[in-house]
């Protein structure tokens, strides 16, 4: 159980069945009374937001969530198929609940997936991946239009900005956080 002073950006609680994650938080003490506790919690399932605001005495109960380490198979529509590293049993996460992560995924990639009641929510990716280009337009020496940076197609798609020296084949670091170019890979 976590106490309303416990509530952190970040923390993960269960509410009315259903789990939570607190984006912002607040204190604040008035002259008298109790302590104040305003939160703003987006619902893990729905991604719907909503603010709230609580006592020090309110009790939250920690979401039962579950990391599993799986790995990335194949996607066939906007379904992505995922396989349990220890049952070795499937399953298929949407587009949708995917998000920006689609753009890194490659195949046998190992990643974390959330679990809550046996329904996948979320996948942590590897903090980089390396990712071939496949589209780069040649750079135009001499360009003095400022820009010291030019678009690249990488094989999942993903359109990124790399420095001018980066050429189609080339293998890139891409950091799955910001989705920036790292740096090139010696292969």
């Amino acid at each position: 159980m976590y106490n309303a002073s416990d509530l952190r950006k970040g923390l993960k609680i269960e509410i009315d069945g259903e789990p939570y994650v607190v984006t912002d938080f607040q204190f604040s003490k008035p002259g008298k009374g109790q302590s104040l506790y305003r939160t703003k919690m987006r619902n893990m399932i729905s991604g719907n937001m909503f603010e709230r605001t609580y006592r020090s005495n309110d009790k939250f109960h920690k979401a039962s969530l579950e990391e599993r380490p799986m790995q990335y198979l194949y996607s066939q529509g906007d379904e992505f198929h995922f396989m349990d590293n220890q049952s070795y049993e499937q399953i298929a996460i949407s587009r949708e609940k995917l998000a920006e992560n689609v753009n890194f995924l490659i195949d046998n990639m190992d990643v974390q997936v959330l679990i809550f009641n046996e329904q996948p929510l979320d996948v942590t990716l590897p903090i980089s991946v390396n990712l071939r280009v496949i589209k780069a337009e040649p750079w135009a020496k001499g360009d003095t239009s400022g820009s010291d940076s030019k678009p690249v197609t990488v094989e999942t798609g993903y359109v990124l900005q790399v420095p001018p020296f980066v050429n189609e084949d080339d293998l890139l670091q891409i950091d799955t956080r910001t989705g920036e170019y790292m740096t090139r890979v010696k292969e």
